[in-house]
């Protein structure tokens, strides 16, 4: 059974503003080299009228992983990820290199009133018998966190553009 991944988030700005932040590359630029992490890089980014996609590579590194992972995974773990928009809404799809791990999900910015909230509502699924729960909860901690420093780098952006 996957482990859950959700994760909101709330902006000072409203809704069209997020997304037109989306619908400019330099934004993914700065993104990514701001709070990528180590190795980050994005690997694609296109937009067409509304439709945005981004494909980019994260990792976590052995540090920040469990001993049960790291005698899988020595190298820590590399994370290829794509985001894509439509409108208010789009998906998020992942998965661990060399490992049977994927991470799916939704992805909605809506206005709430005093700005807007971002919502990720998604499932972490890791098909290793023993250690697959342990890998998902680690996957959940580090995209947690990294969503975190997202939408915080993202309300920072809106703010100085």
């Amino acid at each position: 059974m996957a482990t859950p991944l959700a994760f909101t988030a709330h902006s000072t700005h409203p809704m069209a503003a997020v997304r037109a932040a989306f619908a400019d590359e330099q934004y993914w630029k700065d993104r990514i080299e701001a709070v990528g992490g180590p190795n980050a890089r994005i690997d694609s980014i296109a937009i067409t009228g509304d439709q945005v996609r981004v494909a980019m590579v994260q990792t976590i590194p052995p540090s920040e992983l469990p001993p049960q992972i790291t005698t899988i995974k020595p190298d820590g773990l590399v994370i290829p990820r794509i985001e894509t928009w439509h409108g208010s809404g789009g998906t998020v799809e992942a998965h661990v290199d060399g490992a049977p791990a994927t991470v799916n999900g939704t992805l909605t910015v809506t206005d709430d009133g005093s700005g807007s909230t971002f919502v990720v509502d998604g499932s972490i699924d890791v098909k290793i018998p023993l250690f697959g729960k342990k890998i998902e909860a680690a996957i959940q901690q580090h995209l947690t966190e990294l969503l975190e420093r997202e939408a915080e780098f993202t309300d920072n952006w809106l703010s100085s553009h």
